[in-house]
């Protein structure tokens, strides 16, 4: 069990950086081939390695973590912007200002997005960093909203199951 447990653990970190990874479908094949392992550790499992995975993104939003070189843009010559694009950096700078303003909207939104995964996680945990959030609100929101959709997830295909018999 301990070592499902690592292995989901990975893959939720890996799913956190990389979202191209779907946590949600090893989940769900987990509890469906090794059915005896609770559907409580699994969503601590996850919870715990999506939020180590995310604190990379909060950190560099907030500033607080320098990325390498290599993963910085290069510099280019400074060019007049599209009107598209003068539009869209007038919208961020409005997001932006709008969560300095109002840190409370913050919470919630990344509350609600640990769980239901609207709006998407990964948006709302740059813009967590971006509006200066504190790290220790960033970390208990997280973890409990990943532990609730993760245990519920786990959870399902035996309550699913249960359905069916009765």
């Amino acid at each position: 069990m301990l070592g499902w447990l690592c292995l989901t653990f990975s893959v939720a970190f890996g799913s956190a950086l990389l979202p191209l990874i779907s946590i949600e479908i090893f989940v769900i094949g987990l509890v469906t081939q090794q059915p005896g392992i609770s559907w409580w550790w699994i969503g601590l499992a996850v919870a715990l390695g999506q939020v180590l995975g995310k604190m990379f993104y909060f950190l560099a939003a907030r500033g607080s973590l320098h990325l390498p070189a290599f993963l910085k843009r290069k510099e280019k010559k400074a060019k007049p912007l599209s009107p598209w694009r003068l539009k869209w950096r007038a919208r961020l700078e409005w997001v932006r200002v709008r969560c300095h303003r109002h840190p409370h909207w913050m919470f919630g939104t990344h509350a609600v997005s640990s769980v239901v995964g609207l709006p998407p996680f990964m948006f709302t945990t740059v813009l967590a960093g971006l509006a200066g959030m504190s790290s220790w609100l960033f970390i208990s929101t997280s973890v409990a909203g990943r532990f609730a959709r993760f245990s519920v997830l786990a959870a399902s295909p035996a309550a699913v199951a249960g359905w069916w018999v009765h």
